[in-house]
């Protein structure tokens, strides 16, 4: 069994005590980190290699974006894709076990989805049509690949609080859904969540810092995913979002995804 945790840490820096007890609460063979916002020289190796995550891919961007594999297992073949020709670390992969597990963290998309009067939504839009173009064209359906991110996109009604509303609002317009199925249709991968939770049951991966009692008006979105090529679909071993660490603090805006492999 390998368990791999997914979580838009939102400052790994800053949070760098919860990363200390998620791997504790998870005991995560690897731990897949987006929106690390720290530099490969200011990322906080030594404390993390303290933890029992001696191997680290980590590809940094400053104070935004970042992106990071770590794991108690070696890793080999470490790779950093600059897609849309921006070196700005939102994709990150390498080797564990045989498989080949990448932290991925797709843009935002700003506010307004409109791709003539937002760039930052077509930029997005852009990003996620490249990723799919490179999985496509890099790995074949036969591959075992896990794909562990903040995908910034809830793809199904259940997915987000209000289907009508939110309909219209930038991680759950039309536009943004069908990009994401072409990318998951790029080498056929498995929604882990949707694999052991019916469609129609409501899962939430983020909530809003606006929200003074996030809990109770639960106005949540699935935008962090962990999917997997057809190769591993048997090895599923149980998904899970864990939803009480939003109540760690300083949170996350998001909660982590846990993926349970089984050995092969």
């Amino acid at each position: 069994m390998i368990t791999i945790a997914s979580w838009n840490i939102n400052s790994v820096r800053k949070r760098i005590a919860l990363l200390e007890r998620l791997a504790e609460h998870t005991a995560a063979d690897v731990i897949c980190l987006q929106e690390t916002k720290a530099n490969v020289e200011c990322f906080p190796a030594a404390e993390i290699a303290a933890m029992g995550y001696a191997h680290q891919a980590v590809s940094g961007f400053g104070g935004y974006n970042g992106v990071a594999i770590l794991s108690k297992l070696p890793l080999g073949n470490i790779q950093r894709y600059p897609h849309c020709g921006r070196n700005d670390a939102r994709h990150i992969s390498a080797e564990v076990g045989g498989v080949d597990v990448h932290s991925l963290y797709i843009p935002a998309g700003g506010d307004l989805p409109c791709t003539e009067r937002n760039p930052k939504f077509a930029h997005k839009l852009r990003f996620v049509d490249a990723v799919a173009d490179h999985f496509a064209g890099n790995h074949g359906y036969r591959d075992p690949v896990v794909i562990a991110g903040d995908f910034n996109i809830a793809p199904l009604p259940a997915d987000v609080w209000d289907h009508e509303k939110l309909a219209r609002i930038v991680t759950h317009t039309p536009i943004e859904i069908a990009a994401l199925e072409r990318f998951k249709r790029s080498l056929q991968f498995i929604d882990c969540v949707r694999e052991v939770v019916p469609e129609d049951d409501p899962v939430f991966t983020w909530w809003s810092y606006r929200a003074a009692d996030w809990q109770a008006t639960n106005k949540g979105r699935r935008l962090d995913h962990i999917w997997v090529t057809q190769p591993l679909k048997d090895r599923i071993g149980g998904i899970e979002v864990l939803t009480d660490i939003r109540h760690w603090t300083p949170p996350s805006d998001h909660v982590p995804v846990v993926l349970k492999l089984s050995a092969a």
